[in-house]
């Protein structure tokens, strides 16, 4: 059975879920990143990207992910289409890793960015990387780029953060800076660790 030791690892765009996920793997963490695997077999699709959306999503016989990101984004029925292809491929990778590191009998973390969302796992623990949505969306248009207008827009796609934080079996709070965050983390280990050890 899947899913048996696994804990969701969520947040928003622009709230440091990845940076948590790094510090959680330096803390000894184990984790199954599905934007990995879904990158993963997005490079493997390149001749259906192409098939489905044009020659023009494609770099050097690779998927331009910024531009196919782009143009899913701003076409909800290409975002579908994308999504139905992707996500059954998804979840049957992450399911494959779940049973593995269900045999060491031991925590680990599944990073989701849409685990409430998309409801798509039955996992019963989940973490949240929490931000408030005022700092999300400072770090979000520095870090991408893009007008508040279009970082509203992007954001306003997945759950408030409020809500996703208020699910979570536990918090990670990631409003101050690195070290705060750094000791977040750590602390969340030792819980996990006095847990299960």
């Amino acid at each position: 059975m899947a899913f048996e030791y696994a804990i969701a690892l969520t947040g928003s765009i622009a709230t440091g879920k990845s940076t948590v996920a790094s510090l959680m793997a330096l803390n000894g963490m184990r984790i199954i990143d599905a934007d990995t695997i879904s990158h993963e077999i997005l490079d493997a699709s390149a001749q259906w990207v192409e098939e489905t959306f044009g020659t023009q999503y494609l770099r050097l016989g690779k998927v331009d992910r910024p531009k196919l990101g782009e143009y899913i984004f701003a076409n909800e029925e290409a975002k579908k289409i994308l999504e139905d292809f992707l996500h059954p491929k998804i979840r049957d990778e992450i399911l494959k890793r779940s049973e593995r590191q269900d045999t060491l009998k031991f925590p680990y973390l599944i990073d989701i960015p849409l685990f409430f969302e998309n409801n798509n796992y039955d996992i019963q623990d989940s973490v949240v990387v929490y931000t408030p949505a005022d700092v999300q969306l400072d770090r979000f248009m520095k870090r991408n780029g893009y007008s508040k207008e279009e970082s509203l827009k992007r954001i306003a796609t997945q759950f408030p953060i409020d809500e996703k934080r208020d699910r979570a079996t536990w918090v990670i709070d990631n409003s101050k800076n690195l070290k705060h965050l750094q000791q977040e983390c750590e602390d969340f280990v030792a819980i996990i660790k006095a847990k299960y050890l």
